[in-house]
């Protein structure tokens, strides 16, 4: 169970990155990865919604920083499979105002019974160029056999000193499908999700599906916990789970608490509570003066006040709210409550 909720953290950081990644380019041209100084690699909206159906770019390398989720070693199961219809991947890159220097040291398929070595569109060693320029890898099906290849892909970055940029070298494995389809004189009948029967009688499929009969859609990242991708970035979840990605969870009981639901049925718990629902308190002796439990029999205590149970000292009074000191009186509403004996605007005159 521990290994799920640290796989869903993982892909939410993962996703949240995407997100902020994509909507802080567009709202602030400034934050733009495209616009800055420094290294950048990704791959653009339109190629990422021929494979998934999403609009989004995909970004590997930010600010000369590769970014944390392309090094996870799961990575490649967040992705969708290359559908057979598509034959290449885009990137793009810069260096901006930096020199850097490139070595693709790794273009290999892991079936060669399906798919051949990927090609780059460029050469395998060089300088990455200044501005936004894009190069293709290139993945050619064996075009006899039909099934699905991992492939990789390594890159080595460095500097003009001959420092290789932290992350790299880059080891990238990918999916891609390849299909050998025959003509099929009911084609027209057969594709489907508005896939269209071309002049050989073979369905091609619109965006964000693929198969023979353009039947399986594609989500990115991957429907999980049992989910189904319904329909492009649409999953359908098991029941016991939500999210656009199946990534969280539905309690069938409430948390308590402030825990928050991760899985099906699971709470996980702030501190100081235990328990299902997180319906125990670690602290047997309950804490004092509004203290709230943080530990095993350890309580976080509001100012003025301290000890593993906040019984230890007294809230400090409120502050005059009168213009002037009370001389023998105290403040309240912005008015002198005289001491016995005394009276007058600040309590400052002797009764006889």
């Amino acid at each position: 169970m521990l290994l799920k909720i640290i796989a869903m953290l993982k892909l939410l950081v993962f996703a949240f990155l995407l997100t902020v990644t994509r909507v802080s380019s567009r709202n602030d041209p400034k934050n733009d990865p495209r616009n800055n100084g420094d290294l950048a690699l990704w791959i653009d909206e339109k190629q990422v919604k021929m494979f998934s159906g999403m609009s989004m770019e995909i970004y590997a390398i930010v600010n000369g920083n590769v970014l944390p989720y392309i090094l996870d070693p799961n990575f490649e199961k967040y992705l969708p499979v290359i559908p057979s219809e598509v034959s290449y991947v885009n990137f793009t890159w810069k260096a901006g105002m930096k020199k850097y220097y490139y070595n693709f040291d790794r273009l290999q398929s892991f079936d060669e019974s399906i798919l051949e070595a990927p090609v780059i569109s460029i050469k395998t060693k060089g300088r990455v160029p200044k501005r936004p320029k894009e190069f293709s890898i290139l993945l050619p099906c064996l075009g006899n056999s039909s099934g699905v290849a991992p492939f990789g892909i390594g890159l080595l970055i460095e500097s003009r000193k001959g420092k290789p940029l932290n992350g790299t070298p880059l080891r990238l494995k990918l999916r891609k499908e390849c299909s050998q389809r025959n003509p099929d004189p009911e084609c027209d009948k057969k594709c489907a999700n508005q896939g269209w029967c071309n002049n050989e009688k073979i369905c091609q499929c619109s965006e964000g599906y693929m198969g023979q009969y353009c039947q399986t859609a594609l989500c990115y990242p991957q429907c999980m916990n049992g989910g189904n991708c319904t329909s492009p970035g649409i999953c359908s979840c098991p029941p016991g789970f939500q999210g656009r990605h199946c990534e969280g969870g539905i309690c069938g009981e409430k948390c308590l608490n402030g825990g928050k639901c991760v899985q099906k049925d699971t709470c996980e718990c702030s501190k100081g509570y235990y328990g299902p629902h997180c319906e125990y308190s670690k602290c047997i002796i309950p804490c004092l003066n509004g203290g709230k439990c943080r530990g095993i029999n350890k309580c976080r205590c509001p100012q003025g006040f301290r000890g593993d149970h906040c019984e230890i000292g007294k809230a400090k009074p409120h502050r005059s709210s009168c213009k002037l000191a009370c001389k023998h009186g105290t403040c309240v509403d912005n008015t002198c409550v005289c001491d016995p004996g005394w009276y007058g605007r600040l309590c400052h005159h002797m009764t006889m």
